[in-house]
């Protein structure tokens, strides 16, 4: 699956959009920043509510395919410009984390 088939599968908002044709192969959810950048895994979709500007320098390190704010999470005006500058996709869901890992889950299984 790619991020663009996530996008339509789940009904996801576009906030940024870096490589629509990325591949999604796993997912990570959580939002203590320090943990993510160790633990998420290389093109993994990160479920998280940090919409940051240090949200998307995680996501660069830990080479994730995009990131999905859960709960209408929101992303802040710098983060956004980062993001864009660094080809980060950023996506939204009014669901929680639990909910579209299920979702996530069942599409790349």
């Amino acid at each position: 699956m790619n991020t663009k088939q996530l996008i339509n599968e789940l009904n996801l908002k576009i906030l940024t959009e870096g490589d629509l044709e990325r591949d999604i192969t796993d997912c990570y959810i959580g939002d203590l920043l320090s943990w993510v950048m160790g633990r998420a895994p290389m093109d993994s979709v990160w479920l998280t509510v940090m919409g940051n500007i240090n949200s998307i320098a995680v996501a660069t390190l830990a080479d994730v395919s995009c990131i999905l704010l859960v709960e209408n999470a929101a992303l802040d005006n710098d983060a956004k410009a980062k993001a864009e500058a660094v080809g980060v996709t950023i996506l939204q869901s009014e669901e929680n984390s639990y909910s579209l890992a299920v979702k996530i889950n069942k599409l790349i299984s």
